[in-house]
């Protein structure tokens, strides 16, 4: 009988301990990712600073900047659904500042305002650089003939609009000169973080594997206790 409860009373205590490991794995990567949250929040808060001449993501992801310039036609329409907005588009435009043209998320228009006239001229533009990770295997490809995008692919709307391939979206435009235009800007809502759920989800199957531990050692020491019975 000893033999019977020890195998899976050893398998139990390892696959107890081993879930047990990855739920506090878990909560590690929580502390560290909240951490990096943190910091992505108080980036995207920072005192604007002027736009770097080479802007990269490794380096300026969520950078708060501000640039003055002009906006430039054409214009690109990004199909999204925004909170107490409903579906709309990311209006993203050509901004020429200081000889150099890069794009601007202006933010959200209804979906009847696409084809809309809207007036160019300067403005000063606030928000933070960003380089969205919106575009998978699943992503379909913009539709050129009416003008729709499903994602904001930096390289791909920079080479559709000649700029370089640097994305501004803003969180305060001066003056802001298009009505019905609200501004979508840079947060960290975004930003998965989805390690409390797996802590708990491994935290549970531990509890349940050492639940049917203690179930199967328990029923097989009563079935041999009854067979012994039985044979005296």
């Amino acid at each position: 009988m000893k033999r019977q409860i020890a195998i899976p009373l050893v398998f139990g205590v390892i696959g107890t301990a081993v879930l047990i490991s990855l739920g506090m794995w878990q909560v590690q990567r929580l502390a560290e990712k909240e951490a990096g949250l943190a910091e992505i929040d108080r980036r995207i808060a920072d005192a604007p600073v002027s736009l770097p001449d080479t802007p990269t993501e490794s380096d300026h992801k969520y950078l708060a900047v501000t640039a003055s310039g002009a906006f430039l036609t054409p214009e690109l329409h990004v199909l999204v659904g925004a909170k107490d907005l409903g579906a709309g588009y990311r209006l993203i435009q050509p901004f020429e500042t200081q000889g150099r043209r890069i794009l601007v998320d202006r933010g959200f228009i209804d979906l009847d305002a696409k084809d809309a006239t809207r007036p160019l001229g300067t403005a000063q533009v606030t928000g933070n650089l960003h380089w969205p990770d919106e575009v998978d295997s699943y992503t379909p490809a913009p539709d050129l003939q009416r003008d729709i995008w499903f994602a904001r692919d930096v390289p791909a709307m920079a080479e559709a609009l000649e700029t370089e391939p640097v994305l501004l979206v803003v969180r305060q435009e001066t003056p802001q000169s298009v009505s019905g235009l609200t501004p979508l800007p840079v947060d960290s809502t975004n930003v998965p973080n989805d390690h409390l759920q797996y802590a708990i989800t491994w935290f549970s199957l531990a509890l349940i594997w050492a639940g049917m531990t203690s179930y199967f050692v328990w029923r097989t020491g009563r079935t041999a206790r009854a067979a012994k019975g039985k044979t005296t």
